[in-house]
This record gives structure tokens, C-alpha cells and sequence, in this order.
């Protein structure tokens, strides 16, 4: 006999837990969370899960609310004798640690994924990890999926003349050339300096992008700062439009009063974080699809290659 498939979501996720389990062709399942005065809170599942598939959807994004949500949810699912636990992890918070950069500082990501995988995951889906050695924090089968797959048939129906591919940084050119690689365009690369997280205190750029219409892109947009800084540096250089493609709207701070005053004439993100506000400048692609896609193919147990352009 088949195993069964059932779908379970975070509060956090609930609106793309939705999309998620509609393209799936899937009710979502019901989970009651139960709440204490002092902000604790218990989630219980309201039907059995024994011997299904179980899919839990959510984001781990801060607060820390959000990634104790899945680690209950996945406690639950292990001791209700599911087979088959997947976290579904849309954005991959606390990525950004990801390495030791300093002396006495934890390596947060490694820590958070091992927690994942000790509450109880069998397999983890995600989508543009931050950096792409966190796969390797974990012992159990990683998806890594690529927004490559939303975000670019968008970027060809804009019919761009001169288009130009740009990284915000150094870290993000691998993922800047294979963008240009597929959209066949030239490439352009910021270089910044930080004085402290967040706080960008000089950038210079790496290429020329007079008269030509510029596309940065990046895993996540957290303050906007170096978006906008970038926008305008573009602008004055020369260039004739400035978008950018970023994969996690984190949007923190005055982030959109940033995007606002800046040249940026469209900011294109998935719908990975609950979005906080609209903004015309803001333009939202949902990964529901994607995600509802390789969802039934690891259920059943086919190849999801077809799903990564880049």
C-alpha cells in the first residue's frame, strides 16, 4: 500500500502553506496550537499521521517563534509514528552564520540544522540557502531548489534591451553568472565594505553598465541598503533602468522607505516570508508551484532535476 501524503504548515506560512497544498492537489491538515499566558504554546496534530508521508511547511525566520513552531511540529510527527518527515523550509533563516568570521562567535546555521534534523527531519526541501556548504550541515537528503526557475521566464517577458546582470557583492557573482549564463548578458559585480552588519560604508563597482538595463540579484533582501545603494550608484554611471531579483523579501527596518527613495524601479521577490506591506515597487512571484512540484515528485520517489535551471 501506498504511503499517504499529508501536508501540515506553520502559522507563520499559512498563506503559501495554502498555495503550497492547492498546487499539490492536497487539503492542508489540521493543527491546533495551544497557548499559554507566558507565550508558550503546544502544536498537536488533530488526525493521525501513522505511517504517512508528513510534509511540514514554514519559514524560519526571527523571531524565534517561527523555528520553534517546526521543531515542535517535527517532534510531534516523529512521536505520532509518521514514516516520513520532510521540513519544508522556504527561507532558511539564521543562514547568515554560516561560518566562524570572527573568533567566539557559534556557526548558527550548523546548530539550527542540526536541531532540524535531532526533532525529527528525514528530509529537508529549501530554497537558496544563503550559502551553499549548509547542505553539508546536513546528515540527512537536502533539496536545494533554485528561484532561478520563477524568477527568470519573468525576466525574459520584460523583453529587456542591453540587459545586465549584477551582483550586489562579491559573495553573490557564482549566482550572478549563472543567471547571465542562461539570459546570455553581460556581468557586473559591486564591491562593498561594511563597518558593521547592515551598515555599508563604501562600494565601488566592478564592470560598466552605461546604457544598459541592469538586473541585480541576491539570495535576500534584509534592509535594502545595499540595493539601494547599488541602484544609485548604477544610475550614475550610467545606467538606463535598475531592477533587482531577490529571492527572500526579509525587508526589516525602513527597508521600503529605502526601496522608495531609491532609483530602483522594481524589486521582484517570492512570497518565501509573509510579506509585512505592499509597495508598487514590490512585485511578488509565488514559489508555491515549485514547491508543490517537488514535493509529489519526492513522494513519488521521482527525479526533480527537471525543477533547477541554474
Amino acid at each position: 500500500m501506498k504511503t499517504p501524503a499529508k501536508i501540515f504548515s506553520c502559522t507563520q506560512s499559512e498563506t503559501l502553506s495554502k498555495l503550497i497544498a492547492n498546487s499539490f492537489g492536497h487539503p492542508l491538515g489540521n493543527v491546533l496550537f495551544s497557548r499559554y499566558s507566558d507565550g508558550e504554546f503546544q502544536p498537536s496534530f488533530e488526525e493521525s499521521v501513522r505511517g504517512a508521508r508528513v510534509f511540514l511547511i514554514g519559514s524560519t525566520h526571527p523571531s524565534s517563534e517561527n523555528l520553534m513552531e517546526m521543531l515542535l511540529m517535527l517532534d510531534a510527527a516523529k512521536r505520532a509514528s509518521a514514516r516520513h518527515i520532510t521540513a519544508v523550509l522556504p527561507y532558511f533563516g539564521w543562514a547568515r552564520q554560516d561560518r566562524k568570521d570572527k573568533p567566539r562567535v557559534p556557526i548558527g546555521a550548523k546548530l539550527i540544522a542540526k536541531l532540524i534534523e535531532a526533532a525529527g527531519a528525514t528530509r529537508i526541501i529549501t530554497m537558496d540557502l544563503h550559502a551553499d556548504q549548509i547542505q553539508g550541515f546536513f546528515e540527512k537528503p537536502v533539496d536545494h531548489l533554485f528561484a532561478s526557475t520563477i524568477f527568470l521566464p519573468y525576466v525574459k517577458s520584460l523583453k529587456l534591451d542591453n540587459l545586465t546582470i549584477a551582483s550586489p557583492d562579491m559573495g553573490g557573482s557564482k549566482r550572478a553568472y549563472a543567471y547571465s549564463k542562461f539570459l546570455q548578458s553581460d556581468v557586473v559585480i559591486c564591491y562593498k565594505q561594511r563597518t558593521k552588519a547592515n551598515v555599508i560604508s563604501h562600494m565601488e563597482l566592478i564592470g560598466d553598465v552605461e546604457g544598459k538595463n541592469v538586473i541585480l540579484v541576491d539570495d535576500m533582501v534584509d534592509t535594502a541598503g545595499t540595493l539601494a545603494k547599488a541602484a544609485d550608484l548604477m544610475i550614475e554611471r550610467g545606467a538606463l533602468s535598475v531592477r533587482a531579483i531577490c529571492t527572500h523579501a526579509i525587508l526589516s527596518g525602513n527597508a521600503y522607505e529605502k526601496i522608495e527613495k531609491s532609483k530602483l524601479e522594481e524589486l521582484i521577490v517570492t512570497d518565501s516570508i509573509p510579506s509585512k506591506k505592499d509597495h508598487e515597487k514590490v512585485r511578488v512571484l509565488s514559489c508555491a508551484p515549485l514547491f508543490a512540484e517537488v514535493m509529489k515528485s519526492v513522494h513519488n520517489n521521482l527525479s526533480i532535476s527537471s525543477n533547477f535551471i541554474t
